[in-house]
């Protein structure tokens, strides 16, 4: 469809600064968002010195007159066609808008539907704020690009509470104190409107039991009473104010998740991996009764993350969520689906999001843009796939996600975000945005070290703005879209020339973060918090650190990874696309660039100094982290070389190259210490890259002053290795050091396993001819677990109960075959509770030859003393290769 967008204003010397009152008509019986943008235009008449009164009715319609009505209504098109404007078919299109003025005649704002008049009656405000009058002569027709538009709102923590799992966080003010404060809303849900945001997605665990009662299970609440009630008027309260500007909120929750007195008082875990009858009846009721209570509200299921296999989300969407959706529009009397967004997360939306359309039709898709990171604007390989797929199904949204390698730094490449929601738009199919904030889990404080602290939507308004902007009009030309956000800034910073050079800025370090991630991390998930660094070994090592490929084959223009750099470097093979040396290049100059433009502008700021200072501080600290990694990825490459060359003086150049990164570190470290609470807003055990970000649920490793240790010893070590080589200790240098595994005392105290010896001979299962041929030292002589391989295919094993005295790891040996039956390693990336007993990176790459079977790869579960069910998430067989001690197993 074409974006038709025609902005005159001819003779703007012509303003009307009427004596006599401006009267602003709205329809009879004016939905709340069309009385809303009426008192925002009556607002910015009496902020320029007008004197307007809103009312229902005028005669004849003169010249001091703003008329507001559908652009469907033949009056309205007479009077449009009078004042020069006609309507084609279609026009303006859905919220869309059209405002007229012929000389001496009224305003007129014809409106697509009520949110088009809203949304005229904002762009006419505006034109006021800028004209400081009502325009002569005005010719405007214009309407979004995309459907849905805006941001989340995490009720979630940086940890997780005593006796819970992740994302379990029940509505109360002690944990959530910004939900009930009516002025946050207020300023917050304005915000959105003034961008024309139209969707406000709310992320929880399980809303349901803070947000409404099921009779059947009155035990089910988490909160008491008093709690309760005030949750369910803010609630309610919420999604009016959302309403009235126009905005749809949406519930998002998580499957399966049960209120925590539910699942104790049926003797259940708080969160399934497959359905069982009792929680299936609770949720279909209480989404039942939500959607009673909440009828525009909408819901965001993910089925993801615990709930596994394909099957059991399909019949959990099918049979439960959907006819609870049903259930719940008979009981408040709704004649048409409410929307439901499904989100893609974890699972085989190809098979699922098919067989949900067969029950219900109004559906929506939404897939990660870029997985939990920001990294480019050429989506491509198997992702982008399944993007397109889900457009072809229906109306898919793009989810711009955690941002894990832009934490905690202000972000403000509007070039990048522009390319982005284009390629969302072209190469995706997408036709609604859902946006993440850049510090997620601490909303809505920013990690900025301030009394007060900032808030999110304050310090980040203009990523907030520029995904708003584009997502309206992806298309606007370069020349006027400059002289926007120059204008944009100029108001923040009081000067043209400093914003000029401040647009420029940003536009330069926004190009760093995406091009370290794409080119050297480990993943673009959550799992890694870029702006800590990485260590040595994960450049040079990434298959022992969960690597996802994702991150380069689907986020990632074509490319080369260090290690296929050195390998076609030795081949004499050609490079294809970006390569490491060009990406150091690349971040090198682009930081480089973005210190100057701010220095530059620094002696021409007048307003908001102390802001403009820590947009400097961010500047200079993306160059220390650019030149980290810069520095780091050299001494990998060196590294790499001497693995084909065997030349020492490589390693001595990569020994050069590690003292670099650890003296920009060292820098950055400096430069965050007394400006920046933390690097990552989610500060638990999901956090595994560079090193692990805490366990128990409490915080740890979030700060660089944390990791600063871990980088001196990285460099010791490597002086040590390369002291070792020089020796000529090359054979005790090149082998792989596994730490010494210490058996520990264990019994199995369930009839469906048993101990036996690791070691050549012995079988791993009970009922197979699966024979260990050869096994590592590590591991030989190891006392392990077997049991049935055919009932664990079949998922009929159950869970294996074992008791210990001391604290202990367990071995568990997958599989690596796509063969069905064969249990999958634990994947952080889309199960967030993998990594609450460790063992989301693979311990063994190698671990033992079994006659039959491919190559096992060795993870590793932490438990501590007493009784405990081994059941490794996932379905299938697996094999447990020993049991030792804690401090055996690291």
């Amino acid at each position: 469809m074409m974006r038709i967008l025609l902005l005159f204003c001819l003779g703007c010397a012509g303003v009307i600064a009427d004596a006599a009152p401006i009267r602003i008509v709205v329809p009879p019986a004016a939905a709340p968002r069309v009385a809303y943008g009426a008192q925002q235009l009556a607002a910015a008449m009496t902020a320029a010195g007008l004197e307007p009164q809103i009312v229902t009715a005028a005669g004849g319609e003169p010249a001091d007159t703003v008329v507001l009505g559908a652009a469907t209504d033949a009056k309205m098109q007479t009077a449009l066609a009078a004042a020069g404007m006609t309507l084609a078919t279609g026009q303006p299109g859905a919220e869309g808008y059209g405002i007229a003025r012929a000389p001496q005649g009224p305003v007129l704002v014809a409106g697509a539907d009520d949110s088009g008049l809203l949304y005229g009656c904002l762009e006419l405000a505006g034109r006021v704020r800028a004209a400081h009058g009502l325009p002569a002569t005005l010719h405007v027709l214009d309407h979004p690009a995309f459907a849905l538009r805006g941001p989340c709102i995490g009720m979630q923590k940086t940890y997780i509470l005593p006796g819970r799992h992740v994302y379990e966080y029940p509505y109360t003010s002690q944990l959530f104190p910004f939900f009930y404060d009516r002025a946050f809303w207020h300023e917050y849900l304005d915000m959105l409107v003034k961008n024309r945001m139209n969707v406000l997605f709310l992320w929880s665990g399980q809303p349901f039991a803070s947000l409404v009662k099921v009779p059947e299970y009155p035990y089910a609440q988490e909160v008491d009473d008093e709690q309760f009630r005030q949750n369910v008027a803010m609630f309610r309260y919420i999604a009016e104010e959302c309403d009235r500007r126009g905005i749809w909120l949406v519930q998002m929750f998580y499957n399966i998740i049960l209120p925590k007195p539910l699942a104790e008082r049926n003797h259940l875990p708080t969160q399934l991996k497959a359905p069982v009858p009792v929680a299936e009846d609770y949720m279909r009721k209480a989404i039942a009764e939500f959607v009673k209570q909440y009828p525009h509200v909408g819901l965001m299921p993910c089925l993801g993350e615990a709930l596994q296999g394909t099957q059991n989300q399909i019949e959990w969407a099918t049979k439960v969520i959907l006819p609870g959706v049903k259930d719940g529009m008979r009981e408040a009397g709704l004649k048409e689906e409410p929307p439901v967004v499904f989100r893609t997360h974890a699972m085989d939306p190809q098979a699922v999001i098919p067989e949900t359309l067969k029950v219900y039709h109004n559906i929506f898709t939404e897939t990660k843009y870029n997985g939990e990171s920001l990294t480019t604007w050429q989506p491509r390989g198997k992702d982008q796939q399944t993007h397109l797929a889900m457009a072809k199904l229906g109306p898919h949204l793009v989810n711009i996600h955690i941002l894990s390698n832009l934490e905690p730094f202000r972000y403000g490449d509007q070039q990048f975000i522009q390319k982005c929601v284009q390629a969302a738009r072209d190469r995706l199919g997408a036709t609604g945005l859902h946006l993440y904030p850049l510090s997620y889990w601490n909303w809505p404080d920013a990690p900025d070290k301030t009394n007060p602290p900032l808030k999110q939507w304050r310090r980040d308004w203009i990523w907030f703005e520029a995904w708003a902007r584009y997502t309206w009009n992806p298309d606007i030309d370069p020349v006027t879209d400059r002289a926007y956000w120059i204008r944009r800034i100029a108001e923040m910073y009081g000067n043209d020339a400093a914003a000029a050079h401040i647009l420029d800025g940003y536009n330069a370090d926004g190009e760093c973060a995406p091009r370290i991630i794409r080119r050297f991390g480990i993943t673009e998930g959550n799992r890694q918090t870029m702006s800590l660094g990485m260590t040595l070994d994960e450049l040079v090592r990434p298959e022992k650190y969960g690597v996802l490929p994702d991150l380069w084959e689907s986020q990632s223009p074509p490319g080369e990874r260090l290690q296929d750099y050195v390998a076609k470097e030795f081949a004499h093979q050609p490079h294809v696309g970006e390569t490491p040396p060009q990406i150091i290049r690349e971040i090198l100059d682009y930081s480089q660039r973005a210190v100057a433009d701010f220095a530059a502008a620094a002696p021409l700021v007048t307003k908001n100094r102390d802001e403009f200072a820590r947009l400097q501080n961010d500047a200079a600290c993306i160059r220390a982290m650019s030149q980290n990694y810069a520095a780091k990825a050299n001494a990998a490459l060196f590294v790499l070389r001497y693995e084909h060359t065997h030349d020492l003086k490589d390693m001595e150049t990569a020994r050069t190259y590690l003292a670099e990164s650890l003296d920009h570190y060292r820098t950055l470290v400096n430069l965050t210490r007394n400006t920046y609470w933390y690097a990552n807003s989610m500060q638990t055990a999901q956090r595994r890259i560079p090193v692990i970000g805490g366990m128990g649920g409490q915080p740890a490793n979030y700060h660089w002053t944390q990791l600063l240790p871990v980088y001196e010893k990285e460099l010791a070590d490597f002086d040590a290795r390369l002291a070792a080589l020089k020796a000529g200790g090359t054979a005790a240098a090149h082998a792989e050091l596994l730490t010494v595994m210490k058996g520990a005392p264990f019994e199995v105290l369930s009839g469906n396993a048993e101990r036996y010896t690791v070691k050549v001979g012995a079988p791993v299962f009970t009922d197979h001819k699966y024979v260990i041929q050869s096994v590592t030292s590590a591991l030989d002589g190891l006392k392990g677990i077997r049991f049935s391989d055919a009932a664990a295919k079949a998922n009929r094993l159950g869970p294996i109960e074992f008791s210990t005295t001391v604290p202990v790891r367990v071995l568990i040996g997958y599989v690596e075959s796509d063969e069905p039956g064969w249990r999958k390693p634990p994947n952080s990336e889309t199960d967030a509770l993998a990594a609450e007993l460790g063992g989301t990176e693979p311990l063994i790459l190698d671990a033992a030859k079994i006659k039959g079977l491919p190559k096992i790869v060795v993870y590793s579960l932490s438990f501590g003393p007493g009784r405990h069910r081994l059941d490794p998430r996932g379905f299938g067989s697996y094999l447990v290769l020993g049991v030792v001690t804690a401090d055996g197993a690291q």
